[in-house]
Parts: C-alpha cells; structure tokens; sequence
C-alpha cells in the first residue's frame, strides 16, 4: 500500500497550492515603518531623534571615558531642559561570570516626572555607555534618543497618570553593571513598577519585543492592544530565558520588576564595531522602536499598575501581519490534540488503505535523517566558507550581505529534502511518508510544551493545521491539494518568520539552528511534492538529476553569496591587534587573535610565539610580533597574603582608566572597595579557558587606585596586572588601517597593555 495524498488529476490545483504557500511565506515577512518627516509635535519622530542622537554619539564612548562623561552630561542637561528632575547616581557595579569578577564604577542617569495619580512607576531603560571601538549609534544610542524624544512628545500631549522614570545606565557592555547598581540601591527600584527596555543587535530591521519578566499575559495585552505594528514573538521569550547572557532588563526583573525587552537586530554585522554610525541606521528602524516606545509608554502611563499581575504568560506571534496569543495553559492541549490528530490521520490512512502501520512507522524514523543532516551540513557550510575566506571568522557568522547564504542553507535542507523523499517515495510511499514527516514537528511541540512553552507554537501551531490537512485529503481526495496546501500555508505563516529571526539573531556560524527550522518547515511541505511528480516512481537517472539541480542551486548560491560579499570601504573586514608591553623586562609585542592574519596585520604580527607576553596575559591561540618599548611605568600592585586572602591595592601610575587582574588560581570570592566607599563583594565559579583560570577586571579605575581582596586555593598566588588605554593609534610603529578594515569585537584588541606580575 504505496499510497498518494495527491492524485494525477488534481496536479493543477496541487500547483496552484504551492504558488499560495510561497505567496503566503513572502507577506510574512513585513518591512519596517519609514519615518514621517511631518509628523505633529505630539508623535514621534526618528528625524528629530537622529538630531538628538549626533549630539552624543558621534565617538565611542566606553564606561569610564572622557567620551562617556561628554555624554553622561549631555544628557542630564537636555533632560534637565525638558523639566524632569534628574540625578547622577554613582556608585560601584560587579559582575560576575565563568571564572571573572568585574567591577565599575558607574554614573547612571536617573530622570523623573510625577505623574498626576499615579498607581506606580513605568521605567524606561537604556544604556549611554557603547563597546570599545564604535559610537554605538545603534548599541545603544539610538534608544537613548528615542526616550529624549519621547519625552518631547510627552511634554507635548500632557502629563501620565503614573510616575515616569528613564534610567539611562553606565557600564552595560561590560556586565550590565549600572542596572545592578540601579537594582540594589535606588529607592525606584524598591518600589519596583513596570520596565520598558530597549536595546539593539545591529543597525536595521523592526524593533522585536523579545524578551519579558514572567507571568507576562497582561504585559502582553497591552502591548498588542497599544503597539500598531506588534512584531516579536514569544520562542525568544523561552530563549533568553534559557541563555545564560541578558542585558540590563535581566538586573531588572530580578530586582522586581514587570516588563518588556525590545531590540532590533539585522544589519548585525554592524554591531559592537566602528561601523555602528548614524550613517549605518536605518531610520525606519529607530522609528518603529520610537513609535513602540512612545505608544507602551502612554499605555502603561495611563493603566492601573495593580491591574497587571498575572499568573500564567501568553504565547504570542503575529501571521500574515495579525497578532495571535493564547494562554499557555492552552499550550500543553494543543500539543496533545495535535498528537491525537496525527494518530487519526494514520488510522484513517490506514483504513483507506493508503498506508502500512510499519511502513509508517520506517517513515517517522527515516524523517529525523533530513533534520540532522541539514543541521550537520549547515555548520560545515560555515566552517568552508571560514577556509574558503578566513576575514570572515573574525565575523563570527554576522556577514554584511547575508541574504544569499539564508537561501543557500534553505537550497542545501531542500537538497537534503528531495534526497530523502526521492529515495524513499517508493519504498515507503507518499502518504506513509507525509504522515511520518509530521512526527517530528508534532514531538517537538509536545516537548516545547514541557521545557520551552512559549516556543511551542513553532511546531505545534503547524503541527495541527498538518494534521488536520492530512485528514481532510484522506477523507476528501477530491479537495486533497487544497487540504494540504491550505496546512502548509500555516506554516508558511509561522515557521519562516521564526527561522529568519534565529539567522539574523546568530548568523551563519550557528546556521544549524536556522536549518532545523527550515528543514521542519520543509517536512510540513512533504504531502506537496506530489503536485510535481510522476505517478511512477522517478529512473534513478531524474533522481539524481533532481537532486543534482538542487544542490546545484547550493552551490551557485553559495558562490554568488561569495561575489557578492566581498569587503569594501562601507563593508570591511575586521581585524584585531593590540600592543602589549611586559614592564618586568621592557619587552613589547604587537598581538593578533585573528586565525588567518588580514594583509593589514600581517605587517605587524609574523610567529605564534607568544613566550615574549606577560605570564598569563595569553587567552587562546595568538599571533605576536615584536614592538618598539614605550617608556612608561606598569600597574602598580602592593598587598599581602593570609591564608588563602590576598588584600592588593592597585593603581595605574600612567592613569589608565581600565585594570584586569590574570591570576594563575581559581578564585571563589572577590571584594573590591574605592577610595572611602564599602566594600563590594561577589562570589565567583568556574575558572577561565585557554588561560589562567582567574581574572577580575575594573573599569574606570580613580587615580588614587582601587582596594581589591581575592580569595583563592593554595599558599602562594601569582598575579598579573595589565593596565589597557584606548590608544593604540599612539603605539610606536602604528600605521592606520585602510578604509577596508575595522577593528575587530574581542574585548582586548585596539588597545595599549602594560602588564607587571607579582607573586603574594
């Protein structure tokens, strides 16, 4: 029993099904909302925030600049200008992580204005600080403007009935540091509210509410209800829930507060670099978060606060431009249903004699063959393309022209796909293999259902609509293509949407995740590869001419993507070089953890000997070179050990503003304390990799130095201090790099280090 959902006859409408899906899949996706240059006083406007984001941010402006204090005053002053009450709260951040303490002192930006009966606090948060190398026109300046606009139009449309408050943090890329100092000692953050953060990943693309505080079926309500262009949805709600890394919103929520976290995040290539510029942004990007911004912050402005407690989240995701939520109590049901739909689907194929149970159940095995080779493939494509041109592994999979490759792994699972089905379609038979296609889509969902229920629509939503499809061309063959096709247009509606996210949100480097979405969205298509077969099983001959084609199509993907993404003035390759200077014996080295040298570089750095580096200072594999000496003092380290505390004061005689501390032990508990202040302490686990396994950092170090006490193992320790400035365009011998290459996004390139060690 080599059964067919779609017959001979109805090949035509089988056609035109596919045409509809396709259609359907393309007006998922929507573009973002271009800026009105006309827009009334009372709305937002991204013309008026990019006027406010050049007075700011123009220069890269880490924690502990001069660049970082230009804007930290700028800002108090405009908003003092617009009439709230604003303070500089400074104070000492930590941070923990795998092996490292890090420690800041932060000057957060804390701006209200009462509100005229307010039932509590809505808090927008944003962060002024940026990475090393680039303004951070995007990350995160562009929000920054957008509150100051927002706060203009507020001004315009009269007051809110809840208090206001913008929280403009320091010290976000180095650990979120100003949300913890804002968590643990603002009088705000005891009282707790609602939090709106907003933050972005790259340059373009809709600003996606990614991210919630748990319990979020109210939030969400609002958000629907008050946002008129909604996107997000709720899969990267389980994701961030489950990563380890998070932003200031992760301090937050911790803290006590409700909320949601929204960001956009195409044009990635762009991000933590010197490309992050005004000129990069995509002004329709800032507008629709502006627009988002303005509309959340009225909404909730205007709610009763109480009103929004609730007890379970809602799934949420929008199809064919429409917002869908539904209460995740519901998740778990309609996985099962899905389940049971799948079961009736075979036993009515069964009783029609389309299929046998065991030939079904060879089907359901067989499907996971495609999802893990699509997905081992997809990583193998991304390590060619490193060997093919190696400037792209400093990108870390975020190309600037990536389009080519998304279709390219799109060909590569279809190739993969039509592999599968051909070289089973007569072994097994259409309609076993269709059912059993569908087995895994349907597991996953009941699986998401117990770990991850706010991604569980992925799979389930489709799941049932194929399911559903299924039964309905078993029972109907006359209206079989339009049954299946209309299943598949559902997930058309979903899938696609979601997989785009994940490529834009992880690149190439992670592309197996992308693939198996793709690859799952392809097993909801199997019933409709019928509509352009034979009704013989296809000559090994047209097989392999089949699949020939599509992994043809692979492959001139893959090499227009290559003609297509090369490097230039406005899309530059990156780079990363550092110079360090041993100040125990006045040895200086030009350093590079790039794995292929660029032509750039390669004029400074020539062995992998890294002998010549401070002890400890090496993190993986590097390249060196040797430099001129500078004639400057190294870190200043003093202190003494008992037991296993070691209590050092630390200074940086040259004034450096940044400090990391390499310690050749494992280190459990960190205290530090500035100069009349309390001491700080954290608790750390885990050791470094590919170096010492210890490291404490602290950003924006006082002249007068910073007291630091480690707790680790053993009756002697051994302790590198490496102090960095961000002038390295100042190190003998530094010639400027070409207009086609950047600084790359490691943390300890573009930098100066003078490093002394110490035994205690």
């Amino acid at each position: 029993m080599n059964g067919k959902l779609i017959s001979k006859r109805f090949r035509v409408p089988g056609l035109l099904a596919v045409l509809v899906v396709l259609v359907v899949s393309v007006l998922g996706e929507a573009s973002v909302q271009q800026p009105d240059p006309t827009a009334p006083a009372g709305e937002f406007s991204a013309e008026r925030a990019v006027a406010e984001l050049g007075q700011f941010a123009t220069e890269p402006r880490p924690m502990g600049s001069a660049a970082a204090d230009r804007a930290r005053d700028h800002l108090v002053q405009r908003l003092r200008d617009q009439g709230l009450q604003v303070e500089v709260q400074s104070s000492l951040g930590a941070h923990t992580a795998t092996g490292l303490a890090t420690f800041g002192q932060v000057d957060n930006v804390v701006a209200t204005l009462p509100g005229t009966a307010p039932t509590g606090t809505v808090l927008l948060a944003a962060h002024y600080d940026s990475a090393g190398v680039g303004p951070g026109a995007s990350d995160d300046g562009a929000s920054v403007a957008a509150m100051l606009e927002v706060v203009r139009a507020l001004r315009e449309s009269g007051p809110l009935r809840n208090d206001l408050a913008l929280l403009i943090t320091d010290g976000e890329e180095d650990g979120s540091l100003g949300a913890e100092v804002f968590a643990r000692e603002h009088p705000l953050a005891a009282r707790g509210g609602v939090v709106l953060n907003w933050e972005a990943r790259g340059v373009d693309g809709p600003s996606l509410m990614f991210e919630t505080s748990p319990d979020n079926a109210r939030l969400v309500e609002v958000f629907a209800d008050a946002v008129e262009h909604p996107r997000g949805d709720s899969s990267t709600v389980e994701m961030y829930r489950l990563m380890p890394n998070g932003t200031d919103f992760t301090d937050l929520t911790a803290a006590g507060f409700a909320g949601l976290n929204s960001a956009y995040l195409e044009g990635s290539s762009r991000y933590h670099t010197a490309s992050d510029t005004i000129a990069h942004l995509n002004p329709g990007s800032l507008q629709h978060q502006g627009e988002n911004m303005l509309a959340l912050t009225r909404a909730f402005g205007g709610a009763d606060l109480a009103d929004l407690r609730a007890d379970h989240d809602l799934v949420y995701f929008r199809a064919l431009g429409l917002f869908v939520s539904y209460p995740s109590t519901a998740v778990l049901p309609l996985a099962l249903l899905s389940a049971l739909l799948l079961v009736g689907a075979v036993v009515l194929a069964r009783y029609r004699r389309l299929i046998t149970l065991p030939r079904t159940l060879l089907s359901a095995l067989a499907a996971l063959v495609p999802v893990v080779v699509s997905a081992v493939l997809a990583q193998a494509l991304w390590s060619l393309l490193v060997a093919v041109r190696p400037d792209y592994d400093l990108m870390n999979g975020l190309l600037h022209r990536p389009l080519a490759f998304l279709l390219a792994l799109a060909a590569l699972t279809a190739t993969v796909l039509i592999g599968w089905y051909l070289a089973l379609r007569s072994r097994l038979g259409p309609a076993a293999l269709a059912l059993g296609a569908l087995t895994w889509p349907t597991a996953a969902g009941v699986a998401c259902a117990f770990t991850a229920p706010g991604a569980a629509f992925v799979c389930t939503v489709p799941a049932l609509a194929g399911a559903l499809g299924l039964i309905l061309a078993v029972v109907w063959p006359r209206w079989s293509a339009i049954a299946v096709a209309g299943a598949a247009a559902v997930a058309a509606m979903v899938v696609p949407t979601v997989a785009r996210t994940i490529f834009n949100g992880m690149g190439l480097a992670l592309g197996g995740a992308t693939a198996v979405l793709i690859v799952l969205f392809g097993l909801f298509l199997v019933p409709l590869g019928e509509a352009f077969l034979p009704e013989r099983a296809l000559s090994r001959r047209s097989a392999v001419a089949v699949v020939s084609t599509a992994l043809g199509t692979t492959i001139a993907l893959v090499l227009s993507g290559l003609a297509v993404d090369q490097f230039d003035a406005q899309h530059p390759r990156r780079s990363h070089l550092a110079y360090v200077l041993d100040a125990d014996t006045g040895t200086a080295s030009w350093v590079s953890a790039e794995t292929n040298p660029t032509e750039w570089t390669a004029q400074y750095v020539r062995t992998r000997n890294t002998d010549g580096l401070p002890p400890g200072y090496a993190r993986g594999s590097l390249w060196t070179g040797p430099a001129q000496p500078l004639a400057v003092e190294g870190p200043r380290v003093t202190g003494t050990r008992s037991g296993d505390t070691t209590n050092l004061h630390v200074s940086s005689p040259r004034g450096a503003r940044s400090v990391v501390l390499r310690v050749d032990q494992p280190i459990t508990e960190v205290t530090a304390r500035l100069p009349g202040g309390a001491p700080r302490p954290v608790q750390v686990s885990g050791t470094r990799t590919a170096t010492w396994p210890g490291e404490i950092r602290f950003r924006d170090l006082p002249p007068e130095g910073v007291d630091i006490s480690l707790r680790t193992r053993g009756d002697q320790v051994r302790v590198t201090a490496v102090d960095e400035t961000r002038t390295l365009p100042e190190a003998p011998g530094f010639r400027p790099r070409p207009a086609d290459v950047e600084a790359g996004t490691r943390e300890d390139g573009d930098l100066v280090a003078v490093a002394r060690s110490y035994r205690f």
